[in-house]
């Protein structure tokens, strides 16, 4: 009887432990880069609230303003980061001088994660 008992605390033991490694490889798949998902979107949100929010709003809309509600954006990245390289109708500046690959990606990471479904 001990025996059974040792065997399948052994089993759960080990169930554990494939489930938390499994668990933190997601986590850092997230990112080739390294960075977790949540990091991606507070160095995100950091960069929101210096450069888009003046025109976007700190809560990613300004009514009364031309620019859209981003939490109502497409879920379409190639999109968005087209947009702030390039600019739009000329009422967006181009960032892409400004702003970093990695800081676009990471901005892209905020706004989706406050995207309205």
């Amino acid at each position: 009887m001990l025996k059974v008992i040792s065997h399948k605390t052994a089993a759960m033991i080990a169930a554990v432990a494939v489930l938390s490694v499994a668990h933190a490889a997601t986590v850092r798949a997230d990112d080739t880069t390294g960075n977790s998902m949540q990091a991606q979107i507070d160095h995100g949100r950091s960069t929101y609230a210096s450069k888009c929010s003046h025109c976007h709003g700190p809560n990613l809309m300004n009514s009364g303003t031309v620019t859209p509600d981003l939490r109502a954006i497409p879920d379409d990245k190639t999109r968005f980061v087209t947009t702030v390289k390039n600019g739009k109708n000329n009422k967006m500046p181009p960032w892409a001088d400004i702003l970093s690959d990695d800081e676009i990606g990471n901005l892209w990471a905020f706004v989706s994660s406050r995207r309205k479904p």
